[in-house]
Protein backbone atom coordinates (compact mmCIF):
# COMPACT_ATOMS: atom_id res chain seq x y z
CA UNK A 1 0.00 0.00 0.00
CA UNK A 2 1.19 3.36 -0.86
CA UNK A 3 0.85 6.25 1.82
CA UNK A 4 1.22 9.75 1.27
CA UNK A 5 2.35 11.91 4.27
CA UNK A 6 1.26 15.34 3.54
CA UNK A 7 4.74 17.30 3.52
CA UNK A 8 7.11 14.71 3.54
CA UNK A 9 6.29 12.25 0.77
CA UNK A 10 4.99 8.73 -0.15
CA UNK A 11 6.25 5.09 1.60
CA UNK A 12 5.22 1.89 0.79
CA UNK A 13 4.17 -0.37 3.62
CA UNK A 14 3.09 -3.69 3.76
CA UNK A 15 -0.43 -4.40 3.98
CA UNK A 16 1.06 -6.65 7.56
CA UNK A 17 0.96 -3.49 9.40
CA UNK A 18 -2.33 -2.35 8.92
CA UNK A 19 -3.56 -3.75 11.69
CA UNK A 20 -0.89 -1.68 14.12
CA UNK A 21 -1.88 2.07 12.21
CA UNK A 22 -5.56 0.89 12.90
CA UNK A 23 -5.32 0.51 16.61
CA UNK A 24 -3.54 3.59 16.85
CA UNK A 25 -5.85 5.46 14.56
CA UNK A 26 -8.66 4.22 16.12
CA UNK A 27 -6.59 5.97 19.42
CA UNK A 28 -5.99 9.14 17.29
CA UNK A 29 -10.39 8.87 16.42
CA UNK A 30 -10.70 8.73 20.22
CA UNK A 31 -9.12 11.71 20.95
CA UNK A 32 -10.29 13.65 18.41
CA UNK A 33 -13.91 13.31 19.59
CA UNK A 34 -13.03 14.15 22.87
CA UNK A 35 -11.07 17.00 22.04
CA UNK A 36 -7.69 15.65 24.07
CA UNK A 37 -5.06 17.97 22.05
CA UNK A 38 -2.35 16.56 24.01
CA UNK A 39 -3.54 13.11 23.45
CA UNK A 40 -3.53 13.81 19.55
CA UNK A 41 -0.34 15.82 19.18
CA UNK A 42 1.23 12.39 20.62
CA UNK A 43 -0.57 9.60 18.62
CA UNK A 44 -0.31 11.34 15.41
CA UNK A 45 3.33 11.31 16.07
CA UNK A 46 3.32 8.02 16.69
CA UNK A 47 1.02 6.95 13.90
CA UNK A 48 3.37 8.78 11.59
CA UNK A 49 6.24 7.31 13.24
CA UNK A 50 4.45 3.56 12.72
CA UNK A 51 4.44 4.68 9.18
CA UNK A 52 7.75 5.71 8.65
CA UNK A 53 9.71 3.11 10.27
CA UNK A 54 7.44 0.56 8.60
CA UNK A 55 7.69 1.64 5.61
CA UNK A 56 9.96 2.05 2.47
CA UNK A 57 10.01 5.96 1.10
CA UNK A 58 9.14 5.93 -2.57
CA UNK A 59 11.71 8.39 -4.87
CA UNK A 60 10.86 12.06 -5.04
CA UNK A 61 10.27 11.91 -8.75
CA UNK A 62 7.91 8.56 -8.16
CA UNK A 63 4.22 8.80 -9.58
CA UNK A 64 2.01 6.44 -7.54
CA UNK A 65 -1.38 6.88 -6.76
CA UNK A 66 -1.83 7.13 -2.93
CA UNK A 67 -4.21 4.50 -0.83
CA UNK A 68 -4.12 6.30 1.94
CA UNK A 69 -3.09 10.19 2.79
CA UNK A 70 -2.13 10.99 6.24
CA UNK A 71 -1.62 14.72 7.78
CA UNK A 72 1.36 16.23 8.41
CA UNK A 73 3.31 16.02 11.71
CA UNK A 74 2.70 19.64 12.87
CA UNK A 75 -1.46 19.47 12.06
CA UNK A 76 -4.02 20.67 14.40
CA UNK A 77 -6.50 18.57 15.67
CA UNK A 78 -9.20 20.52 14.01
CA UNK A 79 -7.43 20.29 10.62
CA UNK A 80 -7.32 16.15 11.01
CA UNK A 81 -10.61 16.04 12.05
CA UNK A 82 -11.54 17.65 8.64
CA UNK A 83 -9.59 15.16 6.65
CA UNK A 84 -11.44 12.18 8.80
CA UNK A 85 -14.01 9.04 7.50
CA UNK A 86 -16.42 6.99 9.58
CA UNK A 87 -13.77 4.75 10.45
CA UNK A 88 -10.72 7.60 10.75
CA UNK A 89 -8.11 8.39 8.65
CA UNK A 90 -7.11 4.35 8.03
CA UNK A 91 -9.99 2.46 6.50
CA UNK A 92 -10.71 -0.71 8.22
Amino acid sequence: MIVRIMGEGQVRVAESHLPGLNRLDDELLAEIEGGDHEGFRRTLGALLGAVRSAGEPLPDDALQPSQLILPAADATLEEVKAMLKDDGLIPG
